[in-house]
């Protein structure tokens, strides 16, 4: 249940938010940042190819890596008034294939196709001609098929962030949208393959010899499943031969033994000899939202994974070979992000690594932390490694070299830009626990005085607050606080894995010990500190309440407050099984447990509750609960329903006003005394 309300959202939660403006009709920052998004460095190492996103569209550009100050844009038909976007090259670095609703000279369209451009001629030609939904696009190692994610006559994007549809016919039977891989000539668009509609398809990778894919799927539909999907790999035949198509199961962490079994897994990766795949392992409360150990299983199933970061003391978020025994990947580890790599024989760190890009994030691709890297360039066997860099003291900027110690920035897109506010990350200990946060300060802050503060709790659980800064609230005056408790990437999987079957106890006992930390630290007003939090958070927000009279007023955003209830309402109830340990009508106790409604008439907190009407992850009735309760038991409450919306909110008006409710909410139910 991760998501990031104030965040620029790209595809699978790979999200920038560095130095956001403030809300509209209140105090504005001077500047905001250009951010670069998805990166594909080609695999000769000599082109970078980027996007760059303005108010309502984005649009690819190409740096050359030897002359990087000046960039080429990419539009097809010149248009400029559409969007392109998730470039990918092929092997042989001499085309680009793009998506983009650029379909005609004259209008944006609202179906995307996949478009290929020459690097010989300039020229771009519409490769595609489907009706449907299209992600992930990849080329074949020989460079002859492209292959991407794809749902044929899709309502709307797959998965449970955005606005379900509304109910209307059997249930769970009609209208259930299936994800496959489709597979197209790279010469003229044919379609020569695509999964079998059995399965819902939400990651796949090329084998190296172009004659196989491997997937991660799971029966439909899709956007609950994931939890429980399954690693495949399946020959690519021609279409005449689709008779004989079968998938293989490669890895089912249901069935393993081990600490892998039960949980979830991302990012599979082939190995250049094709005998391996590596894939992302842990407990990750949301598609997308990937984080755990890195992986080894032989490609040929049959095997037992093998964890070859066992005991990290990160959180390994997306991985790639350099190698056949080489795993590179990229680590979260206490608000740093590191470059890191594995040997697969002996499960040890490579010499030279980890290189500590600091207290920054990375980003390159629709999967989180996700980075660029070439093929071998030259006789030192060194690839080039291209990814965005954004950090709460820096703007988003373009950064590539041949090692991780030696990047460059490549853009300078945000040279004039500026954060107004100060943010730093502290550490604090709780319970034999190590724990981290961001703090950041007010604007225009004067130590003399005495400010107030938010707490804003991240959703997930399994995700981590980044450390980006500018938020709003301190633009507002305040303190804001973004906890990484007990349950958050960062500090190893044991840590993440800390409060199974415990939500709202140990996390909130972390939060509440950073809250001294700061209190000791900085100028707090203990009278002003309100509460907030978006999907997990709203549910920390909502429980927390009954739990301490600490906080003077709080907004929960999509909550959730019972567990019970909640089981039933969502469309996503099987990621609840992994943290509760069992279904809520085997283990009814350890749902309620949690439940905010079980402890209600300990509130007294005044609580802005808001959701989207069609809110699949944490459905509207769970806030209509929560206030319904507050209201009877004369508790302060205001309950804001907005229409059409899904668990990530997007209608700009609909965000302006949600912003405006906050900041309006806390100002008036924590004063300054006059």
């Amino acid at each position: 249940m991760s998501f990031l309300p104030r965040c620029t959202r790209l595809p699978l939660l790979a999200a920038i938010c560095l130095f956001l403006p403030t809300v509209s009709g209140l105090s504005q920052s001077p500047t905001r940042a250009k951010t670069p998004g998805a990166v594909a460095v080609s695999p000769d190492g000599s082109t970078l190819a980027w996007t760059l996103r303005s108010r309502e569209d984005s649009a690819i550009h190409l740096t050359e890596l030897d002359h990087p100050g000046a960039a080429k844009l990419v539009a097809p038909h010149g248009a400029g008034d559409c969007s392109s976007g998730s470039p990918v090259w092929s092997p042989d670095s001499q085309t680009l294939a793009f998506t983009s609703d650029c379909n005609s000279k004259d209008a944006k369209s609202d179906q995307e196709q996949i478009f290929l451009w020459s690097k010989a001629t300039g020229e771009i030609k519409q490769l595609t001609h489907v009706t449907g939904n299209i992600e992930q696009a990849a080329w074949s190692p020989d460079g002859k098929q492209i292959a991407f994610l794809f749902v044929k006559n899709a309502t709307r994007s797959a998965g449970a962030l955005d606005a379900m549809k509304p109910w209307d016919g059997v249930i769970g039977e009609d209208g259930v949208e299936v994800q496959q891989v489709y597979v197209v000539s790279a010469a003229d668009g044919q379609e020569n393959w695509e999964t079998l509609t059995g399965l819902h398809v939400y990651e796949f990778a090329w084998a190296p010899d172009s004659k196989q894919i491997a997937f991660i799927g799971a029966n439909p539909p899709g956007e609950n499943n994931w939890w429980i999907a399954k690693l495949y790999t399946q020959q690519v035949l021609p279409r005449g031969e689709q008779a004989q198509k079968s998938w293989a199961v490669v890895l089912d962490p249901n069935t393993v033994s081990g600490p892998l079994h039960g949980l979830q897994i991302a990012v599979p990766r082939w190995s250049p000899d094709g005998k391996h795949i590596a894939l992302i392992g842990g407990l990750m409360s949301d598609q997308g939202s990937t984080g755990g150990d890195v992986w080894v299983v032989e490609a040929k199933g049959g095997s037992e994974p093998i964890d070859v970061t066992p005991g990290i003391d990160g959180t390994p978020c997306y991985e790639d070979w350099i190698s056949d025994h080489t795993v590179s990947f990229v680590e979260d580890r206490r608000g740093h992000t590191l470059l890191n790599a594995v040997s697969i024989n002996t499960n040890a760190i490579v010499p030279g690594a980890p290189v500590d890009l600091g207290e920054v994030s990375v980003s390159g691709g629709p999967i989180k932390d996700a980075v660029s890297i070439s093929d071998r360039i030259n006789d030192k066997k060194e690839r080039v490694i291209a990814f965005v860099k954004s950090g709460h003291d820096i703007s988003p900027e373009l950064w590539a070299g041949t090692t991780a110690t030696n990047l460059k920035q490549i853009t300078h897109l945000n040279d004039g830009v500026k954060p107004s506010t100060r943010m730093e990350s502290i550490e604090w200990e709780n319970e034999g626990l190590h724990v981290q946060g961001w703090l950041t300060y007010p604007k225009d802050y004067n130590p003399a005085r005495k400010y107030p503060l938010i707490v804003e709790v991240h959703g997930g659980p399994s995700a981590s607050a980044a450390g980006r800064g500018g938020t709003m609230w301190a633009e507002q005056g305040y303190f804001d606080f973004q906890p990484n408790p007990r349950g958050s990437f960062g500090q190893g999987e044991a840590f993440v894995q800390a409060n199974r079957k415990d939500f709202g106890y140990g996390d909130l006992r972390d939060i509440l010990k950073g809250m001294d930390a700061i209190e000791g630290k900085v100028s707090i007003d203990k009278t002003r500190e309100g509460l907030t939090g978006w999907s997990y958070g709203g549910f920390m927000t909502m429980f927390a309440v009954t739990q301490t009279h600490r906080f003077r007023a709080a907004i929960a955003g999509a909550g959730l407050s019972d567990w019970l209830s909640y089981y039933g309402e969502n469309s996503i109830d099987q990621w609840m099984i992994p943290f509760f340990g069992a279904s809520v009508y085997d283990d009814p106790a350890v749902y309620a447990k949690s439940s905010a409604i079980t402890y209600i008439k300990n509130v007294k907190t005044p609580t802005l509750v808001i959701v989207g009407d069609r809110d699949g992850e944490c459905p509207a009735p769970q806030s209509f609960e929560f206030w319904h309760a507050l209201r009877d038991l004369g508790v302060k409450t205001q309950l804001v329903i907005y229409p059409n919306e899904g668990h990530g909110f997007r209608n700009p008006d609909h965000i302006r006003d949600r912003n405006q409710r906050e900041v309006k909410w806390f100002a008036e139910n924590m004063p300054e005394k006059q």
